[in-house]
């Protein structure tokens, strides 16, 4: 309740207090504290003007200031104190803690006020204390998170369009120093180069509105420029209206593609010259994308006719069953390798390949690589080589054991294993043998006796590293023995 023995001036002061959700504390020129409404006390934690102290000094004693970017203020920095000393400050934070206590409880944002009553000295003198606790956790939370954010930003004032600060994964990400940035003009600076639309997005970043995800090239210390995407968001948790700017770093990402394209052109430059014939399909559908000069030379096939078609389509392969098992085998180990099959190119004879094919990327699109290895010269010389290896061995009564195993696996290409040393009675047996008959037969043919047959078949068996009678068969007709080797 007003005091009614109060000068009226000071009891017209305090109902005007009291209607005032700023809080206000009133002292006289000797520093005693004379009024302080319910806001201002509420301000300080306590519930009457007592709790405040008595004076300016006591007042000191009870409670500790801080600065607003938190240093410890000195008493006489207090503004109870440069009140008294007649100094003027319109807006002043300072942050508040009881006596002892090391953690900031609120935050005030303080100006001056000076009353007189007969037009000379000031015969009060008031704080008036605004709360901007919520508002200042809030902005010392952003300044936290926007120190900590890897993501490279920049806060950018709306006013005059001047940076305030970039965080430490925009100095990274450029080099520049804080300095360097701080007050200088974001289009002074020309920082965002390469934009789409330079006029909408400076008019955008004018009006302060969101600004959507962009491509542009950033400037960075050494005077080159990165190429990034951004974005923009106004903020209000700063002093001033403000836009944050935040960065994502493409560049790597560029310089991949550059490498990328650089390895495809390479490829594309021996794809074209290779002496062997070679195919590009696209993997979804096999259609083919690309083909070399030895391919057309090969196939007699011009880009024009196979481009954008199907190797079914041109009738490329003898049989699609063929192709259908190449393809099969490609999807299931994502490559082929020497698969046997013939094409049917066009105007020539059918060509024997070893077809190779593997899963490739090209212009960043999933493809298959496809080789042709045309054997149908060498396929046709080792024909002929094996008829007239047939003829000469028609009559082979002449050729020593050496030369017939030589023969016959020139005859039948595999792999080379070394020449067995039959004697003449086992390569006898053996060709019997090799015209199905038993070991009895064998016997009565040979006037022996059954247990030396056994012999003999045994020693063939252990020569020829088989264990059973249709190895040996098949080991002998390879090399022209018996009636059916021939």
């Amino acid at each position: 309740m007003p005091d009614p023995a109060a000068p009226p001036t000071l009891r017209h002061l305090e109902q005007l207090m009291a209607q005032l959700l700023d809080g206000v504390i009133v002292v006289d020129p000797t520093g005693v504290i004379l009024r302080a409404n319910a806001a201002a006390l509420k301000m300080h934690g306590i519930d009457r003007v007592e709790d405040l102290g008595a004076t300016a000094e006591a007042y000191a004693e009870r409670f500790t200031l801080r600065s607003g970017n938190g240093r410890l203020l000195k008493r006489r920095e207090y503004p109870l104190f440069r009140l008294l000393a007649g100094e003027a400050f319109p807006d002043e934070t300072v942050q508040v803690a009881p006596s002892g206590d090391d953690e900031v409880r609120w935050v005030h944002e303080v100006r001056d006020v000076a009353m007189d009553v007969d037009g000379g000295d000031a015969d009060y003198l008031a704080l008036v204390l605004s709360d901007v606790s919520a508002r200042f956790n809030a902005e010392r939370r952003f300044k936290a998170m926007f120190e900590a954010n890897p993501a490279p930003a920049l806060i950018v004032r709306l006013r005059d369009l001047r940076i305030v600060q970039g965080n430490p994964g925009f100095l990274a990400l450029t080099g520049f120093l804080q300095e360097q940035l701080a007050g200088k003009s974001l289009f002074g600076l020309d920082l965002l180069g390469g934009l789409a639309d330079p006029t909408a997005t400076r008019a955008r970043i004018e009006q302060g509105r969101v600004l959507p995800q962009s491509d542009a090239e950033l400037l960075v210390a050494d005077g080159t420029r990165r190429l990034v995407v951004f974005a923009g968001q106004p903020i209000d948790v700063t002093e001033e209206d403000a836009l944050l700017l935040t960065f994502a770093d493409l560049q790597p990402r560029r310089e991949a593609e550059i490498a990328l394209q650089a390895s495809e052109q390479h490829l594309l430059a021996v794809f074209d010259m290779a002496p062997v014939a070679m195919v590009v399909t696209h993997h979804a559908d096999h259609r083919i994308a690309r083909v070399n000069a030895a391919f057309r030379s090969l196939t007699g096939l011009d880009d024009e006719r196979v481009l954008g078609k199907t190797a079914d389509e041109l009738a490329l392969w003898e049989t699609a069953a063929e192709r259908e098992v190449a393809e099969a085998a490609l999807t299931a180990t994502g490559s082929l390798h020497q698969h046997e099959a013939r094409l049917l190119a066009r105007e020539h004879d059918p060509i024997d390949c070893l077809v190779s094919a593997q899963a490739v990327d090209m212009d960043q699109q999933p493809c298959v690589l496809w080789v042709y290895q045309d054997v149908t010269e060498r396929r046709r010389n080792e024909v002929e080589l094996a008829a007239a290896i047939d003829e000469v061995m028609k009559d082979a009564s002449w050729l020593s054991r050496s030369i017939l195993d030589k023969l016959a696996t020139l005859r039948r290409p595999g792999p080379t294993a070394p020449a067995i040393d039959l004697s003449a009675r086992e390569r006898e047996v053996l060709g019997l043998i090799c015209d199905d008959l038993d070991d009895g037969d064998i016997a009565q043919r040979l006037h022996l006796s059954r247990n030396t047959v056994r012999n003999h078949v045994a020693r063939i068996y252990a020569k020829l590293g088989v264990n059973r009678r249709s190895g040996a068969v098949i080991w002998g007709r390879e090399r022209g023995l018996g009636s059916h080797g021939l």
